[in-house]
């Protein structure tokens, strides 16, 4: 027997006086103790379809067809039935922990608040049961995390806190909406081993919303495709990943980053160095704030970069890899030399590090986060020319078009905003703003990690042929290890702020030499091809 049956779902939502059909007729079930999987791209409707088992979308969603839980109709229910099962019976993770954990309660109180609601447990038997609970999903010591905020706990600990939070009531159902892209390959390798393991103990049914194909052929028992809203094709996972029959469904499968950078020239010049780079935060306590202690972010870090090189900097959460970047462009303190170009920086101050600051750019992660909302694409672009005012003459819009048409953008749109571009679009104005200053040393800061897989290997791309073009230097930081050995000419591993292993990328790849880049290279290319070697 199914135990969520879903019948020719439409869901509609109006925007401005019009109308957006975010889903089309859509149908599936999910059978009891089964895995389904729903992949598709950002923009594709899995999220939407899932929230609408529940009634969970705002009212301004218009539903319509059939999503019965065990036989009872949800369209159209009551509050008082809808509440009934919403986390008693089916439960939901989400994505990112910290937008779903509320950052002013305890975890104790969290936990408690969904016990006391859904089964009456308050007290020492509420505390006994949240204790047994964070046991349960892999907390150490969960006695001293009770009290513990969201902020204090790592992202792997948010996220089997949600865990915890959505097995409290022993659900029929879990719902699980990317519950593991913005974690590190280790950290996601857990989850979802942990995930697999309480299903089968628990007896679950599991919904299992991403756009990870890797994901989708270790977990998944059937799984569809979904696409502007509608599934494309659906079945068992096995014959998906062999017969692909739609296609879309080819599309995804085949979007996989490879190919390799140009190689650097041999008389590429060195265009950053550091030796024994040290970042260390003090600990201060007490009315007159004394240096009890460190916080060793990055220790004796060495690396060098030269012209059209790229060097992929991977790693855990924590492990330094960011604050390694930051430090080399100057942006916080550190200690130890720093050659750009051939000149020692570390110790100049800020007039004597303006004139090499457009040499030196960034491109961050999340392009919905680092782009202006109240700016335009224009003002976006330029506003880098004339900070350092270097126009050399040119009207800044006619700058502009040139930069967006090398980055693939219409410059016919350089007048619209931010939210009027998809996710990759977005992304490509950010690398437009770092590239019109014409810069020597680029750093990509998980430039691709936001992304669909479909576009990542354009950004990818798109990466290479400016490195090309330009002779660019790239600091390149992900914890995707896919995408860094597509993009960089050598790797730098790194833990706990110690660069434990550097190297070419193949020779790292293939050859690992600590137990921890032997771990990391395990979690990213099992999690790909279910146990095959990299």
């Amino acid at each position: 027997m199914s135990v969520l049956e879903v019948r020719d779902l439409s869901v509609t939502f109006r925007q401005e006086g019009r109308a957006v059909e975010a889903v089309r007729g859509v149908s599936f079930s999910v059978d009891a103790g089964e895995t389904l999987a729903i992949v598709g791209e950002s923009g594709s409707g899995k999220s939407v379809t899932a929230l609408s088992t529940v009634s969970l979308l705002p009212e301004s969603a218009a539903v319509s067809g059939s999503v019965r839980y065990r036989g009872q109709e949800m369209i159209g229910a009551s509050e008082a039935k809808l509440r009934e099962v919403r986390g008693n019976d089916i439960s939901f993770i989400f994505q990112e922990p910290m937008t779903s954990l509320n950052p002013l309660h305890t975890i104790e109180k969290q936990l408690a608040e969904s016990l006391s609601l859904h089964q009456g447990l308050s007290g020492t038997k509420a505390r006994d049961r949240i204790i047994e609970l964070l046991t349960r999903v892999g907390i150490r010591d969960p006695e001293t995390r009770l009290g513990a905020y969201p902020h204090q706990l790592s992202g792997g600990q948010r996220q089997r806190v949600m865990i915890a939070m959505a097995l409290a009531n022993g659900p029929d159902l879990l719902i699980a909406d990317e519950p593991t892209t913005a974690l590190d390959v280790t950290i996601q390798a857990q989850i979802l081993e942990l995930l697999a393991e309480l299903q089968r103990e628990e007896g679950m049914s599991l919904l299992f919303i991403t756009h990870d194909l890797g994901i989708v052929r270790r977990f998944a028992t059937r799984v569809c495709v979904m696409q502007q809203g509608e599934i494309v094709e659906q079945g068992p996972t096995a014959e998906i990943f062999a017969n692909p029959r739609h296609p879309y469904t080819r599309k995804l499968l085949a979007a996989e980053p490879d190919g390799a950078p140009d190689p650097v020239p041999e008389a590429a010049e060195e265009v950053v160095a550091t030796r024994d780079l040290r970042v260390w935060f003090p600990i201060q306590r007490g009315f007159l704030r004394r240096t009890v202690g460190h916080v060793k972010a990055v220790n004796a870090a060495t690396v060098s970069v030269r012209a059209g090189e790229t060097l992929g900097i991977v790693g855990e959460s924590g492990s330094g890899k960011t604050t390694l970047a930051l430090a080399i462009m100057r942006l916080i303190s550190s200690d130890g030399p720093i050659v750009f170009m051939g000149r020692n920086v570390q110790g100049l101050r800020s007039t004597a590090l303006r004139p090499l600051r457009a040499e030196m750019q960034i491109v961050f992660q999340d392009p919905y986060g680092s782009l202006s909302p109240r700016m335009n694409v224009e003002q976006i672009v330029a506003e880098g020319l004339t900070v350092h005012g270097v126009e050399g003459g040119r009207r800044p819009r006619e700058v502009v078009a040139e930069i967006l048409a090398e980055v693939g953008l219409d410059p016919a749109h350089m007048d619209r905003y931010p939210h009027e571009f998809s996710g990759g679009q977005r992304q490509r104005i950010a690398i437009a703003r770092a590239m019109i200053l014409n810069p020597r040393l680029v750093v990509l800061d998980e430039p691709t990690s936001a992304l669909d897989r479909t576009v990542q290997v354009q950004i990818v791309e798109l990466l290479r042929t400016l490195q090309r073009r330009h002779g660019l230097a790239y600091l390149f930081i992900s914890h995707d290890l896919r995408v860094v050995r597509a993009l960089s000419h050598k790797v730098a591993v790194m833990r706990q702020g110690d660069i434990v292993e550097a190297g070419p990328v193949e020779q790292v790849f293939s050859h690992p030499r600590t137990d921890y880049t032997r771990l990391l290279m395990a979690a990213a290319f099992d999690l790909e091809t279910g146990g095959d070697a990299a």
